[in-house]
């Protein structure tokens, strides 16, 4: 869906050189919705912004992107009320299909909205999520290349991601940082120690938290932060490391989908990735900006695969489980959760690769994964009472 009826390409010198001499015209020349792309080129269109917005305050008139390095807080320009920041995530399945217009899955949970919750027509199978999982999000291959050059462009965006962002940091060994992703990628949405991490990548702390901060500057890498709540105790303080691309990861970590079919934990650990790239950006779209965290006890005796901060003490628990049938022995750390929280358990849903949504226990419901990039016009409903 695009959002802009107007494009400014500032990294374009010719463009570049009209907007230097006159950011203020430039504006007003251009259809709103304006994406000013690229806008660190020429810093003073953002002066030209805040005098425009500070005349008409109506929101969405201007897209501000840039590089990676590239901050507003950095100039004079102070964006406070004028600005909101959105992270630029891979895309979810419903931004491919294009069907991302109304409400996603995660708003109708919050709702409590699930017989609105839809089912594609021909619904995944368990093959087809890994294959889905390992094309990733990254709009480049998606639109523009053939499904057998996906994988070549992953490796030559590693390859990139390595030499070339390398040289923002001090320490500028591309084999170390290759090395550190690798471990990463196979540790996605993994609870590895900080020093298990490092010490399997042959570098030192200080080295590992200067690729941690590259890594998610990129949008390339980010830890979820553990729920914690007073009401339970022992629970694992640790983040969990997640790659925010499953296809990336795959190429970063050198192993394709049979490799992810014939390993239980790459597979699980797989779907878990794909599954909170379907959630981040619905997590922008939810009122209140909830926020993704996972729980795990200590000795892993209770956990939840993650957990949607909804404020106020308010929670959905989310399990992941690569089976077609779910049953309540997949609920049963959402139904303990349930227990020790009461009403601040809103709900809590396993995402299964089989084709029914029903009610698998009280606020516990078994939606299909695929349900993230489901219609209004998909046919199967979730219903009341086992299937």
């Amino acid at each position: 869906m695009r959002l802009a009826a107007s494009v400014l390409r500032l990294d374009t010198p010719a463009v570049a050189q009209v907007v230097q001499a006159d950011p203020d015209a430039a504006l007003r020349r251009m259809d709103e919705p304006l994406l000013i792309d690229e806008w660190q080129e020429v810093p003073a269109v953002l002066g030209a912004v805040k005098r425009a917005v500070d005349a008409d305050p109506r929101p969405g008139r201007f897209l501000l992107t840039g590089s990676v390095d590239a901050d507003p807080a950095a100039t004079t320009w102070p964006g406070t009320g004028r600005v909101v920041r959105q992270a630029m995530y891979p895309m979810a399945r419903r931004e491919i299909d294009g069907t991302a217009d109304g409400a996603g899955l995660l708003a109708a949970v919050v709702a409590g909205n699930l017989d609105e919750v839809r089912v594609p027509a021909g619904a995944a199978d368990l093959d087809e999520y890994v294959d889905l999982a390992l094309r990733g999000g990254f709009p480049e291959p998606v639109f523009r290349l053939p499904e057998r050059l996906h994988r070549e462009w992953y490796d030559g965006y590693v390859d990139q991601l390595v030499t070339r962002d390398a040289k923002q940091i001090a320490d500028r060994r591309p084999a170390l940082l290759r090395q550190y992703l690798e471990v990463l990628a196979l540790s996605t949405a993994g609870l590895p120690a900080g020093t298990t991490l490092f010490e399997a990548a042959g570098i030192n702390k200080e080295t590992a938290r200067a690729y941690d901060d590259l890594l998610q500057s990129l949008f390339v890498y980010e830890p979820v932060r553990p729920w914690l709540s007073n009401r339970l105790s022992r629970l694992l303080k640790r983040p969990k490391r997640y790659l925010l691309d499953a296809g990336l990861a795959a190429a970063a970590g050198r192993f394709d989908a049979s490799a992810v079919l014939s390993d239980a934990d790459l597979l699980g650990r797989t779907l878990d990735t794909f599954v909170a790239a379907q959630l981040r950006p619905e997590l922008m779209t939810v009122a209140g900006r909830p926020r993704l965290h996972h729980l795990r006890a200590e000795g892993g005796r209770r956990e939840a695969a993650l957990v949607v901060d909804l404020g106020n003490g308010r929670v959905i628990g989310i399990e992941v489980k690569a089976t077609s049938a779910p049953t309540s022995r997949d609920a049963r750390h959402l139904a303990w959760l349930r227990e020790q929280l009461g009403e601040s358990f809103v709900r809590g849903v396993v995402l299964h690769t089989g084709p029914l949504p029903f009610e698998l226990d009280e606020r516990i419901w078994a939606i299909p994964i695929c349900a993230f990039w489901g219609t209004p016009a998909d046919g199967f409903r979730v219903t009341t009472g086992l299937q």
